[in-house]
């Protein structure tokens, strides 16, 4: 079936199967390779993505529950003052190591700090849970959302 989407900004056109996972559709249909598979069952989160502005888990979010839906992949990151910010604090901060959940830690970050722009420690602990990190760099993790935080205010 066709289901048109609003994907970065542009509507798209894609062919795909009810139940068809989003991720799927992002990866192997748009070729936008920057959300990762990692469990295919929502517990990871390497798959977040923003649909209308909040952080979903795209390997469980069906292509036909986003026809109306505005999404937003890691690569549309850059064009967006939160997302630009936390990808400058991943930067300064060499939050990354080996890198395969980074988009997904940084969409969830963004969404964190749209939703509050001063976290404490705490806070982002929580908000952040689910987002596994297999280097456990969660440390960076917490102080790159925290300088993010500081880019946004200055």
């Amino acid at each position: 079936m066709a289901i048109s989407l609003k994907l970065n900004g542009q509507t798209r056109t894609v062919e795909a199967e009810p139940g068809t996972p989003l991720l799927w559709v992002i990866r192997d249909e748009l070729k936008l390779t920057g959300t990762k598979f990692g469990c295919g069952v929502a517990s990871c989160g390497a798959c977040t993505v923003h649909m209308d502005g909040q952080p979903v888990r795209s390997c469980q979010t069906f292509i036909e529950d986003v026809e109306d839906a505005e999404i937003t992949t890691i690569e549309d990151m850059e064009n967006d003052k939160v997302g630009s910010a936390v990808q400058q604090a991943w930067l300064e901060l060499d939050v990354v190591q080996c890198g395969y959940c980074q988009s997904g830690q940084i969409m969830n970050a963004v969404g964190l700090l749209r939703e509050n722009a001063n976290p404490s420690p705490e806070d982002i602990d929580e908000y952040m849970y689910g987002n596994a990190c297999r280097c456990a760099t969660y440390q960076r993790i917490r102080a790159g959302v925290q300088r993010a935080a500081e880019i946004l205010e200055a």
